[in-house]
């Protein structure tokens, strides 16, 4: 648009002749309107249309639709200016409506403020004149308040610190029961004695005294019914009756709150389970109760034949009733949480004088339960140690009393996990299981004694004596008594190692006994089987490894020796000895090698002889070698120390074939030297056997 514009405005000028090229015009107003027109063309090219307020201005002139011609370029300030006007007129006349509207308001405000005056002086006078009566309304009006104050306080007094002739019964009177009402009544009276603090605490304190005297005494009272109604509910109380277990269970934890009282309790308890579990026992023993009255359960004594079932049910009865008790009591005494930890410390801090500074905690729940039940089982123990030690003494079989010990043992470990390693029932345990060891090692000491005095001689055929193979049996027997006890992992190994020394170390002794008179290698092959069969029982357990491995040395040293004397059989039978010996002190100079011939055993007569033997040595030399060994037991052990014991004979060869080749090529050397002198035949000729033959026919 704007390009339109301009060129627009430069065609009439050129019409109406007033272009700077026109010849009609002057030269000095010719110079000055060219001037003009191009400051102007300049100021217009150089304008920026980029700018906004012009982008804004012309966006405006195309609102408006206002076209582009000479009549509307010359007449568009006017008609700007004159619209500028007629805005301006009509914001004044609106401004003028406005100022009409305010002086109307500024009328109204000023007739409310006379209205407001006036009423102000109307209730002043009203105020005046009704002064006195409200003062008088509000004197009466604070006096009834005191006096309604007055009363609900004696109300809230008789209602919170008194208790009715009806209540006072229900609490302190052993012919009513202990019941629910009982307990709201207590619970009242308790509140009552704490909130005497407050009478306490005003100027006049002797209706606070009074008060807590009676409270005090009601509360002893009540307790004291409650302590008794407990004790009778112990004579009779069934512990598989959930209702019955229950009501006590409260009782107790209101009685905590009297310490003393709750103990003498727990002891009567505790009594009283003690003489009942006793004779429960009893019956399950025998048949029959104190009272001679039969039941109709088999006895224990009568079913259990062997004595270690005996002692087994007795001691699974004693778990059962354990078990039993402690349910039974957990549900009576600590189902409830804390509540009797915190009555009791509650009691202590009402009787001051019953706490012991000595120890932080008051009442461990689980603590006290162990301590109670062990206490009920005292009696039960008694009469298990009773039985048991007679079990133990009457029997002279070690296995039995060693197996009775570890029977013991499992248990010992059960109730500890029940009763807590604490618990007193656990001492008799440690008395039954020393009492079974004891009696096991005086056995075991009494059967070594006895087969000690009847050791001979070894049998014939080398194998392990019959008292090995006894003692091994009863090594099995206890190694799997043991096996199935619960003894920690880290004292399986050492807690057996004192049976091995009573069971295993005695016998191996008498076998080393048997083996000093004998001669190689009858001696090692007897021994060997002694420890073979000894492992063979041991090796079958974890927790005797450690005396397998000393097997295993002891073994290795014995054959050790029946290496060295196949070696040697190799040696004597072969021949070689005689030459080994000549050849331990030649050294490997010359002047040594060259004596080698002068030597009776390298004679040709004696090579040649030695040779020989050789020959007729080696064909049968393994089986020759292998029957020296054929009593002892273990085939593939033969086999070894044979072929070990053959790998030193040719390691022996060897040694003889580099010494005799040595000193052939030391004669040979000589012998070409002296081309006169006949050769005569070297000691490979005569001993004409080489290593490699020797280890084809020993392999």
């Amino acid at each position: 648009m704007a390009t339109s514009y301009f060129q627009e405005r430069a065609t009439p000028a050129s019409q109406d002749g007033l272009s700077p090229a026109s010849p009609q015009v002057g030269g000095g107003a010719v110079s000055r309107g060219a001037n003009a027109l191009s400051s102007r063309i300049t100021s217009v090219l150089s304008a920026s249309y980029a700018d906004l307020e012009i982008r804004d201005a012309l966006e405006t002139l195309d609102a408006r639709g206002v076209k582009n011609t000479a009549e509307t370029r010359r007449q568009i300030r006017l008609d700007v200016q004159k619209e500028v006007i007629r805005c301006n007129g009509e914001v004044v006349k609106d401004f003028g409506q406005v100022a009409a509207q305010l002086r109307r308001i500024g009328t109204a405000i000023s007739c409310l403020n006379q209205y407001c005056a006036d009423m102000r002086s109307h209730i002043a006078a009203a105020n005046g004149e009704t002064r006195p009566v409200l003062e008088e309304a509000t004197s009466l009006m604070n006096q009834k308040q005191q006096v309604e104050t007055r009363h609900q306080i004696l109300s809230a007094f008789n209602s919170h610190f008194l208790v009715s002739e009806e209540e006072s019964t229900v609490l302190t009177s052993t012919a009513e029961p202990v019941n629910e009402e009982f307990f709201q009544v207590l619970t009242r009276v308790k509140k009552i004695h704490h909130d005497c603090q407050v009478l306490l605490g005003t100027e006049d304190q002797r209706l606070g005294l009074e008060v807590l005297e009676q409270s005090s005494k009601q509360l002893n009272a009540a307790f004291q019914k409650l302590y008794r109604w407990i004790q009778r509910e112990f004579k009779t109380l069934d512990l598989e009756n959930p209702q019955i277990n229950a009501s006590v269970r409260r009782s107790l934890r209101v009685l905590a709150e009297r310490p003393t009282l709750f103990q003498s309790c727990l002891d009567f308890f505790a009594e009283a389970r003690e003489n009942i579990l006793s004779d429960s026992f009893y019956a399950a023993l025998t048949g029959s109760t104190s009272d001679s009255t039969n039941i109709a359960t088999k006895p224990i004594e009568f079913q259990a034949h062997d004595p270690l079932r005996y002692v087994g049910d007795m001691l699974a009865w004693a778990h059962s009733a354990t078990v039993s008790e402690r349910e039974a009591l957990e549900v009576l005494f600590i189902s409830e949480g804390d509540e009797i930890k915190r009555s009791i410390q509650a009691g202590l801090e009402s009787e001051p004088w019953l706490r012991d500074d000595g120890n932080e905690e008051v009442f461990d729940g689980k603590q006290a339960l162990n301590q109670l039940v062990s206490r009920d089982l005292m009696g039960v123990a008694r009469l298990l140690r009773q039985r048991t030690e007679q079990v133990i003494q009457s029997h002279d079989d070690a296995t039995l009393a060693y197996k009775i010990a570890n029977l013991i043992d499992f248990y010992k470990s059960t109730f500890v996990k029940l009763l807590g390693a604490d618990s007193e029932v656990l001492d008799l345990f440690n008395t039954l299981e020393g009492s079974a060891m004891r009696q096991f090692r005086a056995n075991m000491r009494d059967h070594v004694a006895s087969v000690q005095s009847e050791l001979a001689t070894a049998p014939a055929d080398l194998s392990a004596p019959d008292f090995l193979d006894e003692a091994l049996e009863m090594l099995k027997a206890l190694a799997k008594s043991y096996d199935t006890s619960t003894a920690t992992v880290d004292d399986r190994d050492n807690a057996f190692q004192p049976v091995l020394a009573e069971t295993l170390d005695p016998f191996l002794s008498g076998c080393e006994n048997l083996c000093k008179g004998m001669q190689q290698p009858d001696r090692d092959i007897f021994a060997i089987n002694c420890l073979l069969a000894s492992k063979s029982v041991l090796s079958s357990y974890s927790f005797t490894k450690d005396r397998a491995s000393e097997i295993d040395d002891t073994v290795g040293e014995h054959t050790t020796r029946l290496v060295e004397y196949q070696h040697q059989y190799f040696t004597h039978s072969s021949g070689l000895n005689t030459l080994l010996e000549a050849l331990s002190d030649i050294s490997d100079t010359a002047e040594g090698l060259k004596t080698i011939p002068t030597l009776d055993v390298f004679k040709p007569e004696s090579l040649i002889s030695a040779s020989q033997q050789l020959d007729e040595f080696l064909p049968s030399a393994l089986i020759d070698a292998a029957e020296n060994l054929k009593l002892l037991r273990n085939r593939k052990m033969v086999q070894d120390i044979t072929e070990e014991a053959a790998g030193r004979f040719c390691e022996d060869f060897e040694f003889v074939e580099s010494k005799i080749l040595a000193t052939d090529d030391l004669l040979y050397a000589d012998d070409e030297e002296d081309e006169e002198k006949e050769p005569e035949p070297g000691l490979r000729d005569l001993f004409p056997r080489t290593s490699g033959e020797i280890r084809v026919l020993l392999s």
